[in-house]
């Protein structure tokens, strides 16, 4: 099982469109996919879930708000386990190959689960010295190294735009980042401070974790990918052409594939609980990018 953070600093950079399109690609080509929405806006669920469904249906006892909340009440986790839900319209949608998608739905309480991890903590500084660092940290890691999640190709990690306790319990559960971005100055400075931000992370962690390398974290950056790009004749807009260059100067890895803006058809996916990628509406072009990204996603990860 590969477990991969989907993050940036900036919002509204296409995080959850790459999120719910890439894992319903995958789940598409036969693999097992489990989608963990840790965003309070919960957009991935509503991706996937109407909003009366996911009230009705989740909101009473099935987010990872409960999860969550049975480690800060309790000190006693509920089993990740049963906040799995299978949404039916995506699934009925798959393949004859053998693949499924599951989801852990997100909820809007996260915005004061993140205040209660980081109190336990003793502040939002996250002082190493607590003696409840690692068990925090890890609570996200230990939970998916629970046998029953075995059965799945990958975990694709929606994570909120910040670098706040929630997200550091994803990071520190992850083998990779994907850092969705759109080409223009602030996302492709957000970059940089993200890159900061994991260094500064994994030192912290693996220092309080000591000597022994299978105690350390080491989560390394899978690739930025570009969204949102606009086209003028048959090639990138040469501003945005820039941003990309600037990019790649840091020595981050990129992806080769980036997706193109399309509001027609990224609009009404999350009404129709069906990502672009296996909607009938779907033009040609934008069918392409999202296909191409999942390949390339496959060619890095080996999933």
């Amino acid at each position: 099982m590969n477990v991969i953070s989907v993050l940036n600093y900036k919002g509204g950079v296409g995080k959850t469109t790459v999120t719910a399109n890439l894992g319903a690609d995958l789940a598409n080509r036969g693999r097992r996919v489990l989608l963990i929405d840790l965003d309070p806006q919960a957009s991935l669920t509503f991706s996937f879930y109407a909003a009366d469904e996911w009230d009705a249906q989740l909101r009473p006892a099935k987010t990872v708000l409960h999860w969550y909340d049975s480690f800060n009440w309790s000190q006693s986790q509920k089993p990740l386990r049963d906040m799995v839900t299978a949404p039916p319209r995506i699934n009925a949608r798959l393949s004859d190959r053998g693949g499924r998608l599951d989801l852990i739905a997100s909820d809007l309480g996260l915005v004061d689960v993140e205040l209660d991890l980081a109190a336990g903590l003793g502040g939002s500084r996250y002082q190493t010295f607590n003696p409840d660092y690692l068990k925090v940290h890890r609570m996200l890691a230990d939970a998916l190294a629970d046998d029953e999640f075995d059965e799945y190709d990958v975990v694709l990690i929606d994570c909120p735009p910040n670098f706040n306790m929630v997200t550091r319990t994803a990071v520190v559960a992850s083998d990779h980042i994907l850092v969705p971005a759109k080409a223009d100055y602030l996302s492709t400075l957000g970059i940089t401070y993200l890159r900061r931000r994991l260094t500064q992370l994994v030192e912290q962690y693996n220092g309080v974790a000591g000597p022994d390398p299978e105690a350390s974290i080491n989560p390394e950056i899978l690739g930025v990918v570009f969204t949102m790009i606009q086209y003028a004749g048959s090639g990138l807009m040469t501003k945005l052409r820039g941003y990309i260059e600037r990019t790649g100067q840091t020595e981050v890895p990129l992806f080769q594939q980036g997706l193109r803006e399309s509001k027609n058809v990224f609009a009404d996916t999350g009404e129709l609980g069906i990502p672009a990628v296996l909607a009938a509406h779907t033009t040609e072009n934008v069918e392409y990018d999202l296909t191409q990204l999942t390949s390339e996603f496959i060619a890095k990860t080996g999933i």
